[in-house]
C-alpha cells in the first residue's frame, strides 16, 4: 500500500497549523545576515510564477498508465514538462471543434 503524502489540508495539518506561533518582522532578527552587494542584487531574479491574472485552473482527471506513459514520452521527445503538452493538445482539439 502507497503511503499518502501528508497534505496541510488535513486534520492533523491543521492542528499543527494552529500550534505555530507567529512571529511579526519586527520581532525578527535579522542582525547576523550578510548585507548583499550591488552584484549580487544585479544577479538575482524573480524565481514562481508572475501574475499575469491568467492563472490555470487546477483540473483532476483519470487517464491510463498507458495513455499517461505515452504522453511523458511525446513530452520528453519535444522537451517539455508533459502537463504542458496535455493542455497544449487540448487546446489544439478544442479549436478545430469549435
Amino acid at each position: 500500500m502507497r503511503k499518502r503524502k501528508p497534505s496541510v489540508s488535513s486534520a492533523r495539518g491543521k492542528r499543527a497549523a494552529k500550534s505555530v506561533k507567529h512571529i511579526p518582522d519586527s520581532k525578527i532578527d535579522f542582525s547576523n545576515i550578510p548585507e548583499l552587494s550591488d552584484e549580487q542584487l544585479k544577479r538575482m531574479h524573480r524565481i514562481g510564477r508572475p501574475a499575469t491574472g491568467m492563472a490555470k485552473q487546477l483540473v483532476a482527471i483519470r487517464m491510463s498508465p498507458q495513455l499517461v506513459a505515452t504522453l511523458r514520452q511525446m513530452a520528453t521527445k519535444r522537451a517539455k514538462p508533459y502537463q504542458t503538452l496535455i493542455h497544449e493538445l487540448l487546446e489544439k482539439v478544442a479549436s478545430q471543434v469549435a
